[in-house]
């Protein structure tokens, strides 16, 4: 290179704070330019770096930062990340997800500084776990019109500004799972939306999902109401969903999720929002492409099978705690080729009918504590491949038609009793019923 080309390129480095020369004369500044290059990158790298080693007790940075915490406070580390979203400017992406409790006793518990503002070129933001000094994000996050991913899945009851719909780049928007009452954001005008995650009607406006016409994935957290509602016919309400193009569908129920160690399952359940069984059945009559649809803790009976889509392959029922067997209505679904069902029946049998559940593949049976009987036609789950049953202590033996379905390959028992293991067992009374399966396991049975 030739020297006026080095001159040049060097001038231009320094101005871009690319690179530092330290001769000879001036080594002793090499420490101090180290210190300054490390404090200015922190924010960018230490949180991996540190997740991906948390259970190595050697490691260096590990300590360093808990030494700079304590000798400093979490205002310096503040102050590094001001630096951070004033002066790096062209930054496109910034993760700064909690994933450890280390992490979090180092970064948790302060401000978002509003200065993120600064960093317009952001494509991608995650805030995911983190906790905040104050229980508000600032209203500068709108100024972040290049966004298209922003995670803000965090712990605590957050307010959200209303700046989201200035947003319209955005593709990938994971909503709080617990926002403060007087949060309510429009969301109408992000149209290139592909996935919504915690869609509140308290804290959102229903109407804005019609809106949404690429929205691939959906996830609804309760309250989910509909205002003016035909209760008469279904048919005469407005649709919901604007999107041809949605194929995953998940509902739950969030703010109970930390209570299961002060008081039982039960208890705890009575207590649980759930959505109006009508409100659902509408939800459902407009998503005609999905074929995955996970359900949590909201429901106790489901609507018929044709208000659901012909695509469903894939169905979880968490907690829904039905009255009815379920079973008559999942096994008309023509497509279905995955099903989970745990903790969701309180009825004591369970049936499935001939030529039910024509293309099922997978069938996931847990924590069915008051099941007794579980009868299944001769025909019925002609493609079941996996068989699942855990916890579910009170199911006397396995269906006898069980030993017509000749694809089955494997059968799983997890925590049954050893009365149901030793029925199984070659010489056991059903063990004609699973002799033609290739595998089967037992674990943690008796």
């Amino acid at each position: 290179m030739h020297d006026l080309m080095r001159d040049l390129c060097l001038s231009k480095a320094k101005q871009e704070n690319l690179v530092f020369i330290v001769d000879r004369p001036n080594a002793s500044s090499l420490s101090m330019i180290r210190k300054e290059a490390i404090e200015k990158s922190l924010p960018l790298k230490v949180l991996n770096y540190v997740e991906e080693h948390e259970d190595d007790d050697c490691n260096p940075l590990f300590w360093i930062l808990i030494t700079l915490a304590r000798s400093t406070g979490r205002h310096k580390i503040h102050e590094i990340c001001r630096y951070m979203f004033n002066n790096f400017k062209l930054l496109r992406v910034l993760n700064y997800e909690i994933r450890t409790r280390r992490t979090r006793d180092l970064f948790g518990g302060w401000k978002l500084p509003s200065d993120i503002g600064n960093l317009v070129h952001l494509r991608f933001l995650s805030l995911r776990n983190f906790e905040f000094q104050r229980s508000k994000l600032p209203s500068s996050l709108g100024n972040l019109r290049c966004l298209q991913t922003l995670d803000l899945r965090v712990d605590d009851r957050i307010h959200v500004p209303n700046v989201k719909w200035r947003m319209e780049q955005l593709r990938h928007l994971y909503l709080p799972l617990r926002c403060k009452s007087r949060t309510k954001l429009k969301l109408g005008t992000l149209t290139k939306l592909l996935t919504l995650v915690n869609f509140k009607t308290k804290n959102c406006y229903l109407k804005d999902l019609i809106n949404m016409t690429n929205l691939r994935e959906l996830g609804i957290n309760l309250p989910f109401n509909i205002e003016n509602f035909n209760e008469k016919e279904l048919g005469e309400n407005p649709p919901i969903i604007g999107s041809k193009y949605l194929h995953s569908l998940s509902i739950t129920y969030e703010e109970g999720l930390k209570i299961f160690t002060l008081f039982s399952i039960d208890v705890i359940m009575k207590s649980w929002s759930k959505i109006d069984p009508r409100h659902l059945a509408h939800l459902l009559s407009n998503c005609t492409s999905i074929c995955k649809l996970s359900i949590t803790r909201v429901i106790s009976e489901l609507p018929e099978y044709h208000y659901f889509s012909s695509h469903l392959a894939y169905i979880r029922l968490i907690c829904c705690k039905f009255e009815e067997d379920p079973m008559p209505t999942l096994e008309k679904l023509p497509n279905l080729r995955i099903l989970e069902l745990k903790y969701t029946s309180e009825g004591k049998e369970m049936f499935c009918s001939a030529q039910g559940f024509p293309k099922l593949e997978s069938l996931i049976l847990a924590e069915l504590y008051k099941l007794e009987e579980w009868k299944v036609d001769e025909g019925a789950m002609p493609s079941l491949q996996r068989l699942e049953i855990e916890e579910c202590g009170n199911l006397k033996m396995l269906p006898e038609g069980l030993r017509f379905i000749t694809t089955l390959k494997e059968l799983k028992l997890e925590l049954m009793p050893k009365a149901f293991k030793d029925r199984l067992e070659e010489g056991g009374e059903d063990f004609c019923k699973v002799k033609h399966v290739p595998s089967v396991i037992f674990q943690k049975c008796g």
